[in-house]
């Protein structure tokens, strides 16, 4: 059972000052691929826009409307996707399931910076907030590759 004290741990003055620097928080006007996530148990959301140039994200827009471990993910991603492939992303989501479910290594660079989230792997109702943006990134790849190949 969590005590008191290991929720103000897992609010790490890190994780909070990440929720006052989330970047990319415009809306692109012409993005290749829109996604919007939903946490069912929290009500967490984020929407994310891409375009991709050369195999690497180009710009970026996110929209997030989620609690502060959310908020953290997100602008850790939001400062790393910019020049990432669309492998990167797809490890890093699956790396950071990995860390919070299974207590597995660290996300792969360039999206290591997560595991500042590393305290929350006891927290499972944190979880899906926490994999949203890397989920609708993820999800966005896709996307784009279907419209590609189309």
């Amino acid at each position: 059972m969590s005590t008191e004290s290991d929720l103000i741990k897992l609010y790490s003055d890190r994780i909070l000052a990440l929720t006052t620097n989330i970047p990319h928080q415009d809306r692109l006007d012409d993005p290749m691929a829109t996604v919007k996530r939903r946490a069912p148990l929290c009500g967490s959301t984020v929407t994310v826009d891409v375009v991709m140039d050369d195999g690497k994200v180009s710009a970026y827009g996110q929209d997030v409307k989620a609690c502060a471990l959310g908020q953290a993910a997100a602008a850790v991603v939001g400062h790393a996707v910019i020049g990432a492939t669309a492998d990167q992303i797809v490890a890093g989501r699956d790396g950071l399931k990995a860390m919070l479910k299974e207590d597995g290594p660290t996300p792969p660079a360039p999206f290591d910076g997560l595991e500042v989230l590393r305290p929350a792997k006891d927290y499972k109702n944190r979880h899906a907030s926490i994999l949203l943006t890397l989920e609708a990134l993820s999800e966005a790849m896709e996307q784009i590759d279907q419209s590609r190949t189309a």
